[in-house]
């Protein structure tokens, strides 16, 4: 698996193939400009400027091609537009004619991102490189893309071999490469201290035994923040079975785990000026003759008594105890991300995870910053006028509303209940998996909402660490 450093490198002269920018405006003063054999070429093959579509321009002699590729915009490139050339291309080193990538960085190489664990591979071309004359652009883009790479990887990776176990490995590892502090929880204090994370969880095999982990770093005076993520390494469903299909990519269900891991060990190696929480409750929710039942109370950490309507809405159980640990430490904010509901993906559809925010800044701002990394999101309403369908006749709330309507919103409700007063609180109910292949996105796990909260945390830290200094 690729380090993605070698992918990048800057720009010093050295031999590169020139690939050409154009966009519908600007493709016509271009081909003028080109040689009467490239214009022959263009014709022959009946390049036409429109999205993504590239052409090979031939040189003096065949060593000397290059590469003309239409953009949506000339001097404002998306992560996406050169996605296809650094998939497509053969190996070698490329330079952008005229401008720097940018943003393109990520997309060319997110484009050679490849889950090779059980059918390891040669790769029949080496590296495609970009050369940049932005030198301090590469770390930030390499580590983000670090960061994409093991979302991806822990959600392609089957259940039997990310587990809860698994991901706390994971943990560990970021723990240490960072010395932030590991904590642990699980058997009986985590069914004394995390009610809900134990019953989801305990009808699991001893080797996936529910636990919470919890990852602690950074200074005591820095402005605390808390990072909650949804680490169900399989849903089966519970006693509320998913039916076959339904429990096919229910490996992903830790997709939320996987994102909160990535972005925690982006603030961590960038020094973000914070003291970082992050918090994942993993569990399975498995079938055994002690698994929870529908019509079963249960007692959260906060004290609130909970009816199970549904044993297949149990993502936002274990969130609901993690979300009561994030804010008794009182941070001044807190984001999860979780694979949450099935109606989140019939409202947004796969790409586009729906954002709750308590807090209209907050929300604003990491819109903000869906949009500078290509990274979109879409605000919903944390409308309190649908509480009622929560409401139960024996316990303080319920697991499941008691209609169809509304579930992403009646799901971002119940955890709306576990943040304390004062905390701005930000809900990502991401999918973490892409049903089919896009340039640079390949079909499988994906971070979804994640590089757009870290834009958010580096525009709302980083800013102060500046003022600091100054």
């Amino acid at each position: 698996m690729t380090d993605y450093s070698d992918l990048i490198q800057p720009d010093k002269g050295q031999d590169a193939r020139a690939i050409h920018l154009v966009d519908k405006k600007s493709y016509d003063g271009w081909l003028k400009g080109r040689s009467a054999r490239e214009r022959a070429h263009l014709a022959a093959v009946g390049f036409k400027p429109d999205p993504f579509v590239h052409a090979v321009l031939p040189g003096d002699d065949p060593e000397k091609w290059a590469v003309v590729t239409t953009v949506p915009k000339v001097g404002d490139l998306s992560a996406w537009c050169l996605a296809k050339l650094g998939h497509i291309l053969p190996e070698g080193r490329y330079r952008v004619e005229g401008e720097q990538p940018g943003k393109a960085l990520f997309g060319w190489m997110s484009a050679q991102y490849r889950f090779d664990r059980y059918r390891p591979r040669a790769e029949a071309r080496g590296p495609r490189v970009l050369l940049t004359s932005d030198v301090g652009a590469i770390a930030p883009m390499v580590a983000e893309m670090r960061a994409t790479a093991l979302v991806r990887n822990m959600v392609n990776t089957p259940a039997a071999d990310m587990g809860p176990a698994a991901i706390e490995k994971e943990a560990e590892r970021i723990a240490k490469a960072h010395g932030a502090k590991l904590t642990v929880t699980k058997g009986e204090a985590l069914e004394q201290g995390y009610p809900m994370i134990h019953a989801v969880g305990r009808a699991a095999a001893k080797h996936h035994a529910p636990r919470l982990i919890e990852i602690v770093w950074g200074k005591d005076s820095h402005p605390r923040i808390a990072l909650v993520g949804k680490g169900i390494s399989f849903d089966s469903g519970g006693l509320d079975i998913k039916p076959s299909s339904g429990m096919r990519l229910m490996k992903k269900d830790m997709g939320g785990a996987a994102h909160v891991l990535a972005l925690a060990e982006l603030v961590m190696a960038s020094g973000l000026p914070v003291r970082l929480h992050c918090l994942v409750a993993a569990a399975e929710n498995a079938i055994s003759a002690d698994a929870f039942r529908p019509g079963d109370v249960l007692k959260s950490r906060l004290g609130l008594t909970v009816e199970i309507g549904n044993t297949d809405a149990e993502g936002r159980l274990v969130l609901g105890d993690a979300l009561t640990k994030a804010s008794e430490d009182e941070p001044e904010l807190i984001v999860d991300f979780a694979t949450l509901t099935g109606a989140a993906r019939v409202a947004l559809g796969p790409d586009l995870p729906p954002l709750f925010a308590n807090d209209d800044a907050l929300a604003e701002a990491m819109l903000k910053g869906g949009i500078d990394r290509d990274d979109p999101m879409w605000r919903m309403p944390l409308w309190d006028g649908y509480a009622d369908l929560l409401e139960t006749d024996i316990a303080d709330l319920g697991n499941a509303g008691s209609s169809a309507f509304a579930g992403t919103i009646t799901a971002a409700l119940f955890l709306k209940r576990f943040v304390a007063d004062g905390i701005a609180w930000a809900h990502i109910d991401t999918f973490a998996w892409r049903p089919s292949a896009k340039h640079g996105r390949p079909k499988g796990g994906a971070a979804l909402g994640m590089r757009a909260t870290w834009a958010m945390l580096q525009a709302r830290y980083d800013r102060r660490r500046k003022g600091d200094a100054a």
